[in-house]
């Protein structure tokens, strides 16, 4: 017997036939002797609609009020999920974020979870129902509705899998685990029966979408035993996340590919050349809670440098108008950008001890004339900024060069 925490994302309950067929999942498990904790998304689709709908009301959606209706996504499906479960004959209760309480910050659309009380799920559980979670969401200190950004529900599955100290966390997608990159990018990439969660850090921060950052930081931080599994098919172990780092792990140098065409460039030309500029600049950007990724600055020239870094293509609008409000004030020559880039990145423990790594990805990206914009490295993975037309190219061209698509 063992304490499970499962989530189903937004395609794995993405019709009634769908839910339906989770609920019979859960039911093995149960059969099985294993007690359940639910943890879903909203039906594949439905925050989008949400999202639409408010941007038809206000060009900047006030985000509590944005939290609100995005919110009410996840609590449909929970109730929906609940009634499939009883029509099989297993008890079931739902809860909201605010119900179970899980408690955030008040960083509306984008909190960051405080605190959960476990006592009504443990209740429940033992009590012999399966507890459904909405995942996603929460409430700050004052009552309100919070969300915790987009993928959140993920998060949210492996803060409770930590607060109840579930036996493991198994996320259901419709991918069958990790893969070394997108396969409907490159046809060639394999399934890895494991992956440590330094490397799954990374390739979630790059533009992997199997699981968000922070789900993969708290699963890190609380070891917690996480596992990505397929709801759209039978048997299989997935990709296991692990903590303990397997000596097998060292053999490949290059793990996986990453990429994001969720990025933006914006460029301030001309600032003076001075200590602070780069607060100056990025500490407006901040204060309208624009996350930042790859920055550059440049070698100053006759007192003045030029400045770049990239934004969500969400926030690339808000960004530059906010920046060309406080020109004159931080004295730059001009502020323009670009939208149609993308980010790709290369991922592995196995890079500490290669020196050649990043020649041979700058070599073979010049051997298919793909410019690059910016770089961004760190211990295990180096990231290139490029144009948004050579994403697939690159990409299959780098997992051919770094032996990915070899079986190991």
């Amino acid at each position: 017997m063992a304490l499970l925490v499962q989530k189903y994302g937004g395609t794995s309950v993405g019709s009634p036939d769908r839910i339906k067929n989770v609920a019979k999942r859960i039911a093995r498990a149960r059969a099985e002797g294993h007690d359940v904790v639910v943890v879903v998304s909203a039906m594949s689709g439905e925050t989008n609609r949400l999202v639409a709908l408010a941007h038809e009301i206000q060009e900047f959606p006030d985000p509590r009020e944005m939290d609100v209706v995005l919110a009410t996504g996840e609590q449909v499906t929970i109730g929906l999920l609940a009634m499939a479960l009883m029509d099989i004959g297993i008890p079931a209760k739902s809860y909201t974020g605010w119900q179970v309480l899980v408690q955030t910050d008040n960083s509306h659309t984008k909190a960051r979870i405080e605190y959960i009380d476990d006592s009504k799920m443990r209740d429940d559980l033992a009590a012999g129902k399966v507890v459904i979670v909405a995942g996603f969401q929460g409430v700050d200190a004052e009552g309100n509705i919070t969300t915790l950004g987009r993928g959140g529900s993920d998060t949210s599955a492996v803060a409770l899998a930590a607060a109840l100290k579930a036996d493991e966390c198994q996320i259901y997608t419709d991918v069958d685990g990790v893969y070394t990159t997108d396969p409907r990018v490159v046809p060639e990439a394999r399934r890895m029966n494991t992956v440590s969660f330094e490397e799954m850090l990374e390739l979630a921060s790059l533009g992997s979408k199997v699981l968000q950052i922070r789900s993969v930081e708290f699963a890190g931080k609380y070891k917690v035993r996480l596992r990505v599994l397929s709801s759209l098919t039978d048997g299989g172990e997935g990709t296991l996340i692990t903590y303990e780092e397997d000596p097998n792990m060292e053999k490949a140098i290059v793990s996986g590919i990453a990429f994001d065409k969720n990025q933006a460039r914006i460029n301030v030309r001309g600032v003076p050349d001075k200590p602070g500029i780069a607060y100056q600049i990025l500490g407006a950007v901040a204060d309208a809670n624009i996350d930042v990724d790859m920055i550059i600055q440049n070698a100053g020239e006759e007192g003045t440098t030029d400045f770049s870094f990239t934004v969500s293509r969400g926030d690339y609008r808000h960004t530059i108008d906010l920046l060309q409000s406080v020109q004159e004030s931080i004295g730059a020559a001009d502020i323009h950008g670009d939208d149609t880039v993308c980010k790709v990145s290369i991922v592995g423990i196995g890079m500490r001890s290669h020196i050649d790594v990043a020649s041979t990805m700058f070599r073979t990206l010049a051997e298919e004339n793909i410019n690059i914009q910016l770089i961004s490295t760190s211990e295990i993975k180096i990231s290139v900024l490029i144009d948004e037309k050579y994403l697939e190219l690159a990409t299959r061209v780098l997992h051919k060069a770094f032996g990915l698509d070899r079986q190991q």
